[in-house]
């Protein structure tokens, strides 16, 4: 279905036509109020030009239509010398017809542009899909801004997956931009949903998504892309249904997410990981951490976007001290909805708005006898 256009509309209804309009009789008003030396009725040509640019394509044609039917009777009330005749009336002939056909194309332009849009929609909901409220029995919200604001998809992934050894979560930023980055996401995504539900240790997840990210990176290079220095970044946890007071987490070069509470802020190890696709260089996958997490903290998770976000000065936006502040003066920012907006206002503040890189962020805990899907 054709989704249709959005300007000057007033309790859903379309109200374009009211300025081309209300031009129209001003002109003519004007027109008919004047002496004969000052006629200005041609001045009608504007009309259809106005009407092009904000009002549909028959809004248009009806308003063109008016324009040239009030320049012929209006000029033929006119005694005869002061007529301004056949050359004007050809003037606003045409350019009634030209404002049409500029009509035509501005609104199949905009009608692809929705229709892109709509298709940049489908395709992240479909590398990010929606997550139901307790999903895996944690409490969790997440905010996605994408650099590119018209595309509103990039190299950022976030995902939660629960299964018989308990409930697993991801978040991680492929390196670059553009379509590449989304393939990469999508396809970890794609090898963490099933190695994360039918796999019972979190270090043979990371495998798995290791060979994923080489694979995908193989055969990019294979399909004629330049895909060798493409790597993702991420940390992988699991939620172990049978000790409610831990986490295993493993860091593939990513920024330690934190650790939120009532009373304070804390880091996580950073794990001494390198990125998934890099591998190679190291002597094998890094270590599975088992840190605390008690009942009611939050993990708090973001990408780079929130890590590097500068302001005029060229100072990194703040994170840790400025969630610890906010928790000082309120414990409730440590809800996974609250931080999350807490995080986003705060990184969109710092940097003005100007977003550098794609910024995701992600918090979870556990809900009270959180149980498994």
């Amino acid at each position: 279905m054709r989704r249709r256009q959005q300007l000057l509309r007033v309790r859903g209804h379309s109200v374009a036509w009211v300025p081309p309009l209300a031009l129209l009789v001003a002109i003519a008003t004007v027109d008919w109020y004047t002496t004969g030396r000052f006629r200005i009725i041609s001045w009608v040509v504007l009309v259809p030009g106005i009407a092009a640019a904000i009002c549909g394509l028959w809004g248009t044609i009806v308003i063109a239509l008016l324009a040239v039917l009030t320049y012929e009777l209006e000029d033929h009330a006119w005694p005869h010398q002061f007529q301004i005749g056949l050359p004007d009336f050809i003037l606003v002939v045409v350019g009634s017809v030209l404002a049409v056909l500029a009509c035509a194309v501005r609104v199949r332009g905009e009608q692809r542009m929705l229709h892109m849009q709509d298709i940049a929609e489908t395709i992240r909901r479909a590398v990010l899909r929606p997550l139901p409220p307790g999903w895996g029995g944690l409490d969790h919200a997440a905010v996605y801004l994408a650099a590119d604001s018209v595309a509103r998809v990039g190299g950022d992934f976030y995902d939660i997956q629960p299964g018989p050894h308990g409930t697993r979560i991801l978040l991680g930023d492929v390196q670059g931009k553009g379509l590449g980055a989304v393939e990469a996401a999508a396809a970890l995504l794609g090898a963490f949903r099933e190695a994360a539900y039918h796999e019972p240790a979190l270090r043979t997840i990371g495998d798995r998504l290791e060979t994923r990210m080489v694979r995908h990176v193989h055969y990019g290079a294979d399909a004629g892309r330049d895909e060798h220095d493409r790597f993702a970044t991420a940390v992988l946890a699991g939620f172990p249904p049978t000790d409610p007071t831990h986490i295993e987490v493993v860091n593939f070069g990513h920024e330690p997410p934190l650790v939120v509470a009532a009373d304070g802020v804390r880091s996580l190890p950073p794990g001494g990981g390198l990125p998934l696709g890099l591998a190679e260089l190291a002597d094998g996958q890094p270590p599975t951490l088992r840190v605390p997490l008690a009942p009611g903290e939050t993990l708090l998770l973001v990408t780079d976007g929130v890590c590097e976000a500068r302001n005029a000065e060229g100072e990194f936006y703040p994170l840790r001290q400025e969630v610890a502040r906010a928790v000082a003066e309120d414990p409730r920012a440590a809800e996974p909805g609250r931080l999350v907006r807490l995080v986003r206002d705060g990184t969109l503040r710092h940097c003005g708005g100007h977003l550098g890189d794609d910024t995701t962020i992600f918090a979870v805990r556990r809900r009270p006898a959180a149980t498994t899907r």
